[in-house]
């Protein structure tokens, strides 16, 4: 799933924390950080667990948004999605490299198990369906979730209009007509890539999941972090994060 910066936002009273973090779907060079895109999930998981803790001890005026922003795995995939095995034989000799990775999903209870990952998916149509859900009300966290489940529990290639159309309808619960006329059109194409050679640019994010945390309305630079983090530490930062924005 892309990545550009997901951006979320963290609102004590009077104050708002924006934490921005890339999506499953990363753009990055042969042999680096191949293992980001499995481990996006867990990265979610982890992350949602922090604010859950972060607001229940925190107390009920501090509430939390995450917005997931695009950014491409890897551009050069076949726009019709690749087999598996095939893609990773071709860049790295082989798929060994997710058996860490798999055990790491199962034990943060990710909700991803990987038991059914047949599909290299070209992202790009999947962002677009992100962005068009988002308009329609629905936040990027949902849609994320259901197409990590359609990727790596249900064995589904979304990079097919006609795959995300009938996720999109089963799912989300979104006009098939209208989701399809949407990805057709390649509409939000280019909003698409600016957000991508944004998140590029001004982070240069170079591994993935990849968060940004920071204080809305704060001329602090942001907290950037690379990886899936432990709950811990997206605790500390929020803190961190909150006391800044106090002094």
């Amino acid at each position: 799933l892309p990545i550009l910066s997901l951006s979320s936002a963290c609102t004590p009273t009077t104050k708002r924390t924006r934490i921005s973090h890339g999506t499953l779907f990363k753009c990055f060079r042969k042999g680096v950080q191949r293992s980001g895109v499995t481990l996006v999930p867990v990265g979610q998981r982890r992350l949602e667990k922090a604010i859950a803790q972060f607001t229940s001890s925190s107390g009920s005026d501090r509430s939390v948004d995450v917005q997931w922003m695009p950014y491409m795995i890897d551009p050069g995939t076949n726009p019709m999605g690749e087999e598996f095995e095939a893609y990773n034989r071709r860049r790295w000799g082989g798929s060994g490299w997710t058996h860490d990775l798999r055990a790491k999903g199962r034990k943060d209870g990710a909700g991803a198990n990987f038991e059914n990952w047949k599909w290299w998916p070209n992202t790009y149509k999947a962002h677009q369906l992100v962005r068009f859900a988002e308009g329609k009300g629905i936040d990027s966290s949902t849609s994320n979730k259901v197409l990590f489940e359609a990727i790596y529990e249900e064995g589904e290639n979304i990079s097919l209009i006609d795959t995300l159309v009938r996720i999109a309808a089963d799912k989300l619960s979104l006009s098939s007509d209208e989701v399809r006329s949407y990805l057709e059109s390649d509409a939000g194409g280019a909003e698409i890539e600016n957000d991508i050679n944004n998140g590029r640019r001004k982070y240069s994010i170079s591994g993935v999941p990849f968060f940004v945390i920071g204080s809305e309305g704060n001329e602090q630079l942001p907290y950037a972090m690379s990886g899936a983090q432990s709950p811990n530490t997206f605790l500390r930062t929020f803190a961190t994060v909150l006391e800044e924005k106090d002094e």
